[in-house]
């Protein structure tokens, strides 16, 4: 139902699973990777501390995959790009069938921060969401002091011809239990349409 790689002018983008990411190389990364801690001081994890939370991370992201729930890729650049072929982080979208929508996340390391990345992933998924999957909305949302993310979103969110619909009180939860509000967005299919063509 997804596709397994999506290709942009920069990026590559392969299903999060086990066969298509080392597994030393990842939890490397989302341990001790420089930066971790800015990383993800505004998502739901933690920085790993075993390998074993490392493969369960990602054995769920094939499992959804397979189960038609998300699309969860690592995300590459490509040849010409600094960095080209290591791992740049990992992005995609989880799907809500019901209602027809698809909400993006992603997650880059430090060293790929300020590039572009994260708006040439968002279009590349929203048009996977909007002409494959024929969904109805693409939304994606932010911990309102994430001044990075509200940047990078306010910047493709606009480009894609969607808008910031407003604050959701008490909807991120952490893994230390705490709970925080987010700062949505959603761009409709039709609105897309239109800014793309």
């Amino acid at each position: 139902m997804f596709p397994e790689t999506i290709e942009t002018d920069r990026l590559r983008l392969e299903v999060r699973s086990p066969e298509h990411v080392d597994l030393d190389e990842c939890y490397r990364i989302c341990s001790s990777d420089p930066g971790i801690d800015e990383v993800t001081e505004f998502v739901t994890w933690d920085p790993h501390e075993t390998k074993k939370e490392t493969l369960e991370f990602l054995e769920r992201g094939r499992e959804r995959f397979e189960e038609g729930e998300a699309a969860t890729y690592v995300i590459y650049p490509r040849e010409g790009e600094d960095g080209a072929g290591e791992i740049a982080g990992f992005g995609g979208f989880g799907v809500d069938w019901e209602k027809r929508t698809a909400t993006l996340g992603t997650w880059l390391r430090k060293r790929f921060w300020g590039r572009g990345y994260s708006g040439e992933r968002a279009a590349a998924l929203a048009e996977v969401a909007f002409a494959d999957l024929d969904l109805d909305v693409v939304a994606v949302g932010h911990h309102p002091d994430n001044e990075k993310s509200r940047r990078a979103i306010e910047r493709y969110v606009d480009r894609l011809g969607g808008r910031r619909e407003g604050r959701l009180r008490n909807e991120l939860v952490y893994a230390d239990g705490t709970v925080h509000d987010e700062v949505r967005y959603t761009i409709s299919q039709s609105e897309w349409r239109e800014a793309t063509t």
